[in-house]
Parts: structure tokens; sequence; C-alpha cells
């Protein structure tokens, strides 16, 4: 008995050892705020509006090379319209109407689930809250989170994906029927050590 006990001690302490061995720590990379940023683009009847917002801060969380996780905080009053409709749309925007940035000067993005579809391509789920509204978000990255390697350490990541969500969902209600419910949004990421 004392035999059979040893070999089953051993075998679990074996296993033990080598799944850890085996696999990377998970590893946490802080968001460069500098780099990152995030565009959108809203249509009306008679044209479009691009225009983007940065990021104030953020964690992406990286296991075995692979994204396993984030959160993300988006500057709200950072907002910029980048065509002619330039100041005037901004204020509007960032109006009561829209963002209400005096109230609400932060957004938040939290991902929920990764799943790999390909080596370049990954299924997101996450939850996004602008004004206290909670939203779920699914989109497929354009390119999946890249390492980036110096020797054997990976030092940073970048990742970038385009997808659309409606605005109303968000309480973002003005206008309907004048500005399309659907805006369409990209993000680009960048996170470092």
């Amino acid at each position: 008995m004392k035999k059979v006990l040893s070999i089953v001690a051993l075998s679990v302490s074996s296993l033990v050892m080598f799944s850890f061995l085996g696999s990377k720590p998970v590893s946490t990379y802080t968001v460069d705020v500098k780099q990152s940023k995030i565009e959108f683009s809203g249509a009306k009847k008679s044209g479009y509006h691009p225009g983007n917002f940065s990021l104030k801060g953020g964690s992406v969380t990286v296991e075995n090379g692979k994204l396993t996780g984030g959160s993300f905080v988006i500057d709200l009053a950072s907002l910029k319209v980048t065509d002619e409709a330039g100041a005037q749309l901004e204020g509007h925007l960032k109006s009561k109407d829209f963002f209400d940035v005096e109230k609400f000067s932060t957004a938040t993005f939290d991902i929920k689930s990764v799943k790999y579809v390909s080596e370049d391509k990954a299924n997101i789920d996450g939850e996004l809250t602008i004004k206290g509204i909670k939203a779920k978000v699914s989109f497929t990255t354009s390119s999946a989170f890249t390492a980036v390697k110096e020797g054997e350490e990976i030092s940073r990541f970048f990742g970038h994906a385009t997808f659309t969500i409606d605005r109303t969902l968000l309480g973002l209600t003005a206008a309907p029927g004048h500005i399309d419910n659907d805006v369409q949004v990209t993000v680009y990421l960048f996170a470092g050590k």
C-alpha cells in the first residue's frame, strides 16, 4: 500500500512540476496611451464625420504569447472630430445630447473572453460602459495581438480591430432617423512592459 501511495504521490508531483514548466506565466502589459487610439466614423443622411478618442490607461494580460484579457479606460473628453465640422461638432458630441463629458469624462472596456480562431485572428467578447450604461461588444480582431520579442522576452504587444456598434445600446439616442445608429470603430492598441 505504501508503495502505491508513493507512486501516486510521485506521479502527481511530476505532473504538477511539468505543467508549470510547460507553460509560461501570465504577464501584464501596460497600455501605451501616447500611441494607442480609438477612431470612429458616424454616418448621417448627407455624409459622415470621422474622429478619435485617446486612451487614459489600461492593461492587457498575455499567456504563452496570446492575449487572454484586458481592461481599458477611454478618455471621452479627448474626443476630436477630424473633418471640417471640427470644434462645432465636438461641442455637440461632448454635450448632454451625446456623451455628456462634464458628468462622464471616461468610458471603460473590459475584455471578458478571447478565443483565437487562427494565429492572427481572435474573437473578443467584452463589455463597454458609457455614461454608466453597459453593452456587450463582440468582434474579431483584424490582426490578433502581435508579440514583439527582444531576445527571449516579449517586450510589447500591438493589435487592431474594426467593428460596428449600435450607439443606441449605450444611451446615445439623439437625432433618431438623421444619424445612423451604427458607428464604425477602429481600435489601435499598443502595450508594453
